[in-house]
C-alpha cells in the first residue's frame, strides 16, 4: 500500500527530506504523498522513512492503494529504471 498523510500533519517539514523516492510534498495546507511514487521505502530501507522520523504519528497506509510488497517491489525497480532514462 502507499502511505497518506492525515490530517493531523503539523507541517513540521521532517519528512520530506527522508522519501527516497521523493514521493513527499508541501500540499496546500499539509504535505502529500504521491502514492504512484510511494513504494514504503520498499527496496530502499526496512521501514517507511517518513513514519520514522514523523512527530505526530500522522502517516498511515492509504486504503485507495493496496499493494503488496511483491507490487511495491515492482514499483520500486520501475522507479529507479526511469531514474536511469
Amino acid at each position: 500500500m502507499a502511505l497518506m498523510i492525515t490530517d493531523e500533519c503539523i507541517n513540521c517539514d521532517v519528512c520530506e527530506p527522508e522519501c527516497p523516492n521523493n514521493a513527499i510534498y508541501q500540499g496546500i495546507h499539509i504535505y502529500e504523498i504521491n502514492p504512484q511514487l510511494c513504494t514504503e521505502c520498499v527496496g530502499h530501507f526496512d521501514r517507511p522513512q517518513c513514519q520514522e522520523v514523523c512527530p505526530v504519528d500522522c502517516i498511515s497506509l492509504h486504503p485507495e492503494y493496496k499493494e503488496s510488497k511483491e507490487d511495491l517491489m515492482l514499483k520500486y525497480h520501475h522507479l529507479q529504471k526511469d531514474k536511469v532514462n
